[in-house]
């Protein structure tokens, strides 16, 4: 009786898995306790507001807008180091720029920093990098800006294997990379769109085990009008919306900008699209941690500035959105917490059940993410600029400067003491410093005293910006070095 019994039981059971594979059940209905695969997305210059579900209703970014509202989003996320190379030195390592000594555009990143693909890749995992690198760089003796246009070596790949890489360029219409074996191909078109294939090529090829991917995308970093044609004739400049920060002698030419920038950032959006359903289709979206940001952000003449490497938040600011439905679910939560590009490598590892090695000094938010721990509302950002360079020389008005970042306030200081105070909420466009405002004085004296230990923390004495070149060695390109103080 119980033999007939066990033998019912299992033709049942038979009948029930023919039944699934009918009705086309997948995998990813239940969760697998596999390690999860890591993809960032990581734009160039794409700042925080110009994106459809940060309220901007002039930019068309419907692809980023749907997985924003089943994600994570961070409303405050920071730019540690707001300019390509360091930026991107920190997003590698978890470390302040003055710990990786990238804190100059176009510098090598040392072969003794721990990155992400080195700690990924001796757990296991398959790592792949697309697109722009820029932590490289050129040598002291060489000509500024000569290390773009060559291969990276396999040495100097900081543990990523699939190489599809170049430096840098800003052409992205006449846009080549090398493989793995440093051989020359081209980018056809606008080469976010090849890009953006090669790596669902790679997520194909390795989607039944883990891996780590970066696709680094040039836009919408300027040349603002290189987008292809059938993005930049969606949008007229005349009818674009500017903050109200954006002097009126600059209002024709911002908005002219602003629409060859928002066509680039609807470009983006529709690889993204390309790459979320190729998740899907391979079945790995649930088990995968998938990041969308950028290094840093762009002023776009608010404040009357341009570009980057500025503490105002168009240039301090980028978009972060983290999904991984097997443990965040897929409903949107917004967090406003101030979450510098150093917390990336530590939270990701913190989300993938790896140990975060102790050279890291990002802060590892996994627990507050997964809603195991609750905001404090004490998290603070620091931003360091130790140098300014090239557009934002001394010559140009640039200089040395700190800064940090609350969920509420701005505070920045010069080498001449404190320089910058915004009450963020009470001013989204920071266009009252209330760095003299006697009201604030206790609130000021409070940030300073954050500032202080956040410098400590992070072993920033604030020094000149000569001492720091002197001190790991570097040059000055131009007249970066040109002081008016």
């Amino acid at each position: 009786m119980m033999r007939k019994y066990r033998r019912r039981l299992l033709v049942a059971g038979f009948i029930l898995l023919g039944a699934g594979f009918i009705l086309g059940f997948k995998n990813e209905a239940t969760p697998k306790a596999s390690k999860p695969n890591v993809v960032i997305i990581l734009a160039d210059q794409w700042n925080a507001q110009s994106l459809g579900y940060a309220g901007n209703a002039d930019v068309k970014t419907p692809n980023l807008d749907k997985l924003a509202a089943r994600s994570v989003v961070f409303k405050n996320a920071v730019s540690v180091m707001p300019v390509c190379s360091p930026a991107r030195a920190s997003l590698l390592t978890g470390q302040y720029p003055l710990t990786h000594g990238v804190f100059y555009n176009d510098r090598p990143l040392r072969n003794e920093a721990l990155t992400l693909a080195e700690i990924y890749k001796e757990a296991g995992y398959a790592t792949g990098y697309i697109g722009k690198w820029h932590v490289n760089g050129q040598e002291n003796s060489e000509k500024q800006f000569s290390g773009r246009n060559r291969p990276v070596p396999k040495s100097r790949r900081q543990g990523f294997d699939y190489w599809k890489a170049r430096e840098v360029t800003h052409d992205y219409n006449n846009s080549f990379y090398f493989d793995e074996n440093d051989v020359k191909h081209d980018w056809p078109g606008y080469d976010v769109f090849p890009q953006t294939d090669s790596a669902i090529s790679f997520i194909n090829k390795n989607k039944t085990k883990p891996f780590v991917l970066v696709l680094s995308w040039g836009p919408p970093h300027d040349p603002y009008a290189t987008a292809p044609e059938e993005y930049r004739k969606l949008y007229t400049p005349e009818n674009l919306k500017l903050r109200p920060n954006v002097p009126d002698s600059l209002k024709a030419k911002a908005k002219k900008d602003l629409a060859g920038y928002y066509a680039h950032c609807t470009a983006l959006d529709k690889s993204a699209g390309d790459l979320l359903e190729a998740l899907k289709k391979a079945g790995i979206e649930n088990n995968t941690i998938l990041v969308f940001t950028s290094d840093h952000g762009d002023m776009l003449y608010s404040q009357g500035k341009v570009r980057k490497q500025k503490p105002w938040d168009e240039s301090l600011l980028v978009p972060l959105i983290v999904h991984y439905p097997a443990k965040l679910g897929r409903e949107k939560r917004a967090l406003t917490i101030p979450f510098s590009n150093i917390d990336i490598l530590p939270t990701l590892l913190g989300l993938s059940d790896l140990k975060i090695p102790s050279t890291v000094q990002g802060k590892n938010y996994a627990a507050i993410l997964t809603g195991k721990q609750k905001v404090t509302g004490e998290e603070v950002a620091l931003i360091q600029l130790p140098v300014p360079f090239h557009e934002n020389n001394f010559l140009n008005g640039g200089k040395e400067y700190r800064a940090i970042r609350t969920n509420k306030y701005t505070y920045a200081k010069d080498l001449n003491g404190p320089w910058l105070l915004y009450d963020n909420a009470a001013d989204p466009y920071q266009l009252k410093n209330l760095i003299g405002a006697s009201e604030y004085a206790n609130i000021r004296g409070k940030l300073e005293k954050v500032m202080a230990e956040k410098l400590a923390e992070a072993k920033d004495e604030f020094l000149t910006a000569d001492a720091y070149m002197s001190q790991w060695k570097y040059r000055y390109d131009g007249k970066d070095s040109l002081r008016l103080h």
